[in-house]
């Protein structure tokens, strides 16, 4: 079947197939197959110029970022009735599907509460208003269940130290965790957190996550840039009487501080995949993970928050020790903003993923478009398409968030519409992760096409049992491609049901169909091809 080089006449083209198409009284045509797996869509060519068209990459991981912490994108408000949270979500979905992305990250613990019947902690007050009101719904399940529906991944989005908005550690349900163990607050700019150094609190946090991740459908575990708190001027952490009790060994407390976090990373990791090791674990942290005046393997950078630093969070020996899958660094800035430009953090992460199995995405402003003063270029509704333009240059570049829905909905300049215009005008495979899981479910049985009013109707059967989704394909009889399918221009859908109709096939136009057969970290099948007449 990928020997095929010519689509010259319909004829010619179902003799070259390598397993017989059968004709059906009710018009349609199968090819019936017991091929092994592995391989990719298309065809193969000897021609050396089946370039790939940056602007629709095969694989690329899209997604934004829906935040519910003081309701920034979702739910809109708390207190809303059930039947509108779930409205409200289904619309953020069925934004992701109209542009063209293939995943959504979801904060579902924004405050130590949770957005599921936890076990470990109460429900969130983002969504009834109170903090333990039940929403009268599992807003987690519904989430992972309408997002598969769709066929876009699920990553939830834990915060892992932030107890509260505010100082008052008696607002907490008088349940709540931190009630019972007080001595793990700090309370440091106008908010309250779990001490990280407290290796119980620590082990809370984890079970709280761990809690969701066992029980529900997860695609991925995310953390974004939070772990100890952004600096406050004037106001210190207060946690010495707890390296006091927990630090010996270290010589600074600094060091001491990044060795907590790097044992929250590390032990999640082995945690969530020592129960479902196709789960991905990603963070998004600050950009900047060392300025090269401060750390000569730092970037070319001189902004005033580090996070080896400031955060304490040591990103890049995160990568280097592959405790997490992928890193979405939030290159927060225009090309060209001297004290963090674009085109100079962008590869100084491409140099850090590099030689790894880390993915690297990033993390785009969607929200300083057309309001942001730090720099004109935020003005230019190219700025973000640009940004995607200079990442094609990059190949450790594997995809792009962008924070957050409400911007990405809002569109404001036309940057939204641009970005989709320009770079998504096709679907997109979610990069395959190799380190995970390398081998290919196989291919799809009993393919067939019919021809109907509304279209054309493929429908097939599963091949094996490991297989999550599939991705349909179509090119046109007569034509002149003989390239394999090394980017998506042929790609019409990704979809997790075993039919699909063509509702965009001309009537009367004859073309090859593919489908590919895809598991949960995204390997794919062989193609299996039918013909449409």
């Amino acid at each position: 079947m990928r020997r095929i080089l010519g689509l010259v006449l319909p004829a010619l083209l179902l003799a070259s197939l390598p397993v017989p198409a059968q004709a059906r009284s009710d018009g349609s045509t199968s090819i019936v197959t017991s091929a092994g797996s592995g391989g990719s869509a298309g065809f193969e060519s000897s021609a050396g110029s089946c370039v790939a068209d940056p602007a629709t990459p095969k694989r690329q991981f899209r997604a934004s970022w829906i935040a519910s912490v003081v309701n920034i994108d979702w739910p809109s408000r708390p207190g809303l009735p059930a039947a509108q949270q779930q409205a409200e979500l289904t619309r953020w979905l069925d934004d992701a599907v109209r542009q063209n992305h293939n995943a959504v990250v979801l904060q579902v613990r924004p405050t130590a509460d949770a957005f599921w019947p936890s076990k470990v902690e109460p429900w969130s007050r983002y969504l009834t208003g109170v903090q333990g009101g039940d929403p009268g719904y599992d807003p987690l399940a519904y989430a992972v269940a309408e997002a598969h529906k769709r066929n876009l991944e699920l990553h939830a989005w834990f915060n892992p130290y932030r107890l509260s908005m505010g100082t008052n550690l008696n607002e907490l349900v008088p349940t709540h965790p931190a009630r019972q163990h007080p001595d793990w607050v700090v309370s440091y700019g106008g908010k309250l957190y779990y001490n990280p150094g407290i290796p119980a609190a620590r082990k809370l946090v984890e079970a709280a996550i761990m809690d969701a991740v066992t029980r529900y459908d997860l695609d991925g575990v995310h953390f974004d840039d939070y772990f100890y708190p952004y600096p406050v001027a004037g106001q210190t952490f207060a946690d010495a009487a707890t390296y006091a009790e927990y630090g010996a060994g270290f010589p600074n407390i600094a060091d001491w501080r990044r060795n907590n976090i790097d044992l929250l990373i590390s032990e999640l990791q082995h945690l969530i995949k020592m129960h479902k090791p196709w789960v991905k674990f990603g963070v998004s942290p600050f950009a900047v993970w060392r300025n090269a005046g401060t750390d000569p393997q730092g970037s070319a950078t001189t902004a005033g928050v580090q996070t080896y630093d400031d955060l304490f969070a040591d990103t890049r020996k995160w990568v280097r020790e592959g405790w997490i899958d992928y890193i979405v660094p939030q290159v927060y800035w225009a090309q060209g903003f001297a004290p963090a430009d674009y085109n100079k953090l962008v590869p100084w992460w491409a140099e850090q993923v590099r030689g790894t199995d880390v993915h690297l995405y990033i993390g785009q402003a969607t929200y300083k478009v057309g309001t942001s003063t730090q720099s004109p270029d935020w003005a230019d509704p190219n700025e973000l398409s640009d940004h995607l333009a200079f990442n094609t240059g990059i190949p450790e570049v594997k995809g792009d968030i962008y924070f957050s829905a409400k911007d990405v909905r809002a569109d404001r300049l036309g940057a939204t519409s641009l970005l989709n215009r320009t770079w998504y005008s096709r679907p997109a495979l979610v990069p395959a992760m190799p380190h995970l899981d390398a081998k290919s479910p196989r291919p799809v049985q009993t393919l067939r096409a019919t021809r109907q009013a509304d279209g054309v109707h493929l429908s097939w059967k599963p091949g094996s049992t490991d297989t999550t989704s599939y991705a349909v394909y179509r090119r046109a009889i007569p034509g002149n491609d003989h390239c394999p399918d090394n980017d998506a221009r042929n790609l019409l859908t990704t979809l997790r049901g075993t039919t699909f109709t063509d509702t965009t096939a001309t009537p009367g136009a004859h073309y090859l169909y593919f489908v590919t057969a895809l598991d949960r970290t995204a390997n794919e099948s062989h193609p299996i091809p039918t013909y449409s007449h």
